[in-house]
């Protein structure tokens, strides 16, 4: 085995099993979360400490342009790509014994690239420690599967199950939903446990054809490599079996979005007690800040927590998408709830983020927010013991307001760095100005012979 091999998780020494690989891919996430890098012969990558790609990975836009950003060198410079061998997963859906290997980005002299996702993530959880607190997640992800789509302009249909029916909407935790595509969640699992990767729970959400994977939670750049790695075996599963998966925030007219809520807690570093439950079991200061910080600092986020113009059509009411930031327990309707637990277990529920949002960058926004909280002390509004489905509304529901706020926002910029900001900004300020440039068939429908 080679000796790199020998600092690789125990899960992909099983999936070896004695036998050598043949093929190792060495992977970055994008500002979208899209896997970039490159595939090279595993003898190669033995031989290899580091890695070169350029920065403009940082700078190009969903639909494969590049985004002109101020101060941003024109020759496209390489970043160093260190291999994060604790990362180190199988591909099992290859024809080939195929490993993954998560990189991070290092400029030449050797310190973090700010605008790379992973970074951005470790930057807010340094706060965090230095603070002397060590930051929780549990992340859940919503998906679609849906039938093979070809054509853009077709509208994307549910998949055909196994009964010979297309998969029903509004049969949330039904396990006949759940069994009608049977192959696809089978796979899902072998994949996963080929990874390393738990599952907490597989259920059918209310969309049709819409799943729901909870994880269990765990440090959050982990918690992250997970999603990101999910993602891809997920997609890779649903192929297998002639459909789809779409992590779109709201791939079907008439459905409900898909999300990634986030749960949050915060456990003092040093005894490793959750700091939102006091020694008698009752709230904290501390969490009632988190909870203030989110409510004040979350729409300045939202850009990242819903990075598309897709993205703003989960923010509908009672298509079962929180659009406001009341928090209450458990109470689904709050854009912040606290579920039912322990004293040890308290924690934070993020309803807002879509599923659409790179995972890094989502949980590190959602953690400023309440480290902004807790280091600001700031005081949440009184509970809300209502429908908060029918508050007032309190998001940017369109992508331009959403960056204008994370513009303006000093406290926000400081915690996830200005310069990601301003690359984020421009990225996804090129996207937006793409998408107005395209003419729907709603506008052809009632504008051209109407107005």
């Amino acid at each position: 085995m080679a000796d790199w091999l020998e600092n690789a998780p125990q899960a992909a020494r099983d999936y070896l099993d004695g036998r050598r690989p043949d093929e190792v891919e060495c992977v970055i996430p994008d500002l979208a979360g899209v896997a970039r890098g490159k595939a090279m012969p595993a003898a190669k990558f033995a031989k290899q400490e580091k890695f070169y790609l350029p920065d403009s990975i940082f700078l190009q836009t969903i639909t494969g342009d590049w985004a002109d950003v101020p101060d941003q060198a024109f020759t496209e410079p390489d970043m160093i790509l260190r291999p994060d061998y604790s990362t180190t997963t199988a591909a099992p859906w290859t024809g080939d014994i195929t490993l993954q290997v998560i990189h991070d980005a290092l400029d030449p002299d050797g310190q973090p690239v700010p605008i790379a996702p992973r970074n951005v993530l470790r930057r807010v959880i340094g706060l965090y420690q230095d603070r002397g607190w060590t930051p929780v997640v549990a992340p859940e992800m919503e998906f679609y599967l849906v039938a093979r789509n070809t054509d853009p302009a077709k509208p994307i249909e549910p998949p055909m199950g196994r009964s010979g029916r297309p998969a029903a909407a509004r049969q949330a935790y039904s396990m006949s939903a759940v069994d009608e595509y049977g192959p696809v969640i089978d796979d899902i699992y072998d994949f996963a446990e080929a990874q390393g990767l738990e599952i907490d729970g597989i259920l059918q959400e209310g969309g049709a054809g819409q799943i729901e994977i909870n994880l269990n939670h765990g440090e959050p750049v982990a918690l992250s490599d997970e999603v990101f790695f999910f993602k891809r075996l997920i997609r890779e599963a649903a192929l297998r079996a002639d459909c789809y998966a779409t992590f779109m925030a709201k791939p079907i007219e008439g459905e409900p979005g898909s999300a990634m809520h986030i749960h949050h807690s915060v456990v003092d570093s040093a005894t490793g007690v959750n700091i939102f439950s006091a020694p008698d079991g009752t709230d904290t200061d501390a969490h009632r800040h988190f909870i203030g910080g989110m409510q004040k600092y979350l729409p300045a986020v939202i850009a990242i927590l819903a990075p598309y113009v897709n993205s703003y059509r989960r923010y509908v009411p009672d298509f079962a998408a929180p659009i406001n930031l009341e928090w209450g327990r458990d109470n689904r309707t709050t854009g912040l709830r606290i579920p039912v637990s322990s004293p040890a277990s308290r924690r934070v529920e993020n309803r807002l983020a879509g599923m659409d949002c790179n995972p890094y960058l989502g949980i590190a926004a959602s953690l400023a927010c309440g480290y902004l909280g807790l280091t600001e002390k700031i005081e949440p509004r009184p509970q809300y013991r209502g429908d908060a489905y029918v508050a007032e509304d309190e998001l940017p529901l369109t992508l331009g307001d959403a960056l204008d706020l994370l513009e303006e926002c000093a406290p926000v910029r400081e915690v996830l760095g200005t310069r990601f900001c301003t690359v984020y900004e421009c990225v996804k300020r090129m996207e937006y100005k793409e998408f107005l440039q395209v003419i729907s068939p709603w506008e052809r429908e009632h504008l051209l012979l109407n107005v």
